[in-house]
């Protein structure tokens, strides 16, 4: 790449800036024109980048109480200001992608969730993502099947 020619990013980079961009602001509070910089040194990617995955965290964030909501409906066992940022922030990202972003199959928003929660965290971590998230898509997919029937039958 030392050709001046700029790549999209693989889906799974993209990820991992969204997750991680998503956790700073947790942690740091910090506003979106100081942590470009910062994630650019920081992963080695373009400003476009970036700004791709900053876009895609501002969609996360609109939907957030809903999405909370949700993973302290399904996690009744844990209140949910118990559970770590590191994990609240992959169930968000992986929620999302499940319920409100089309191109990306469910199976592989979950399975890239657990795949987070390896890399970030632990492998207790990826169980849980993955027995919070799996009902989550279970219900989604009963809903859109509703949804399609009921439109048949309209």
């Amino acid at each position: 790449m030392g050709w001046g020619i700029s790549m999209a990013l693989p889906q799974q980079k993209t990820r991992e800036i969204v997750f991680q961009i998503l956790y700073s602001q947790d942690v740091v509070k910090i506003e979106d024109e100081d942590i470009i910089p910062f994630i650019m040194s920081l992963l080695m990617v373009t400003k476009k980048s970036v700004l791709q995955a900053l876009e895609k965290c501002h969609q996360i964030r609109e939907k957030l109480t809903e999405i909370d909501a949700l993973v302290q409906e399904v996690s009744t066992s844990y209140d949910f200001d118990r559970i770590p940022l590191i994990e609240r922030n992959i169930l968000r990202l992986a929620i999302h992608e499940i319920l409100f972003e089309e191109n990306v199959p469910g199976k592989v928003a979950i399975a890239e969730a657990i795949r987070l929660a390896r890399k970030f965290s632990t492998p207790e971590s990826a169980t849980f993502i993955n027995a919070v998230v799996d009902p989550i898509y279970q219900r989604h997919l009963l809903n859109k099947s509703a949804s399609k029937e009921q439109a048949l039958l309209t």
